[in-house]
């Protein structure tokens, strides 16, 4: 979920909780299981399939750390102000 699918209005704006992390993790580390097993059976096609799901998952958790940096990099100066 890159910043790409969310709407123009709702970026920067919306909470992710730690439940929404907590299941991509999960999410990714079976994306991950089911790649190597279908590496190691030859089935290119469905890997990729799964490839570009992690990479999607992988760019949108990406996405929500730089905003909490940003966020909490802007709130510290604005506390020392």
């Amino acid at each position: 979920m890159s910043l790409v699918f969310v709407p123009e209005r709702l970026r920067g704006r919306a909470q992710v909780g730690e439940d929404t992390v907590q299941r991509l993790l999960e999410e990714n580390d079976q994306l991950i299981r089911c790649i190597v097993e279908y590496q190691n059976k030859g089935r290119a096609t469905e890997c990729s399939q799964y490839q570009q799901i992690l990479h999607r998952n992988l760019i949108y958790l990406a996405t929500i750390a730089d905003a909490g940096t940003t966020n909490t990099a802007s709130n510290a100066v604005k506390a020392d102000t």
